[in-house]
């Protein structure tokens, strides 16, 4: 007879292990337990954080074309200065 659970070994430091250990015993269950919990959260975030980046680029999207459209239309003058400033402002904070 066959189980349908695979075993599986995983390796965590000692202080992630007494804390898995604590939590389990005053949630009533075995540190397994959490363990197969926490898999099955992270496993079924998946969609969620997919659908959550998306909304933010097409919002991140959405707001650079409307300022785009806003400066060349309104401000033409000063967009190579933020364009310009932007560039300054990337190699600064992000090194690139």
């Amino acid at each position: 007879m066959t189980t349908p659970n695979k075993h599986c070994t995983v390796r965590i430091d000692r202080g992630k292990y007494d804390r898995l250990v604590a939590l389990a015993s005053e949630r009533g269950c075995t540190p397994s337990d959490l363990i197969r919990t926490a898999i099955d959260n992270f496993l079924s975030s998946g969609q969620l954080l997919t659908s959550s980046q998306r909304r933010i680029a097409r919002i991140g999207e959405f707001q650079h074309l409307a300022l785009d459209i806003i400066i060349r239309e309104q401000f033409p003058e000063y967009r190579d200065r933020i364009i310009a400033e932007t560039d300054k402002r990337l190699e600064l904070y992000h090194g690139a």
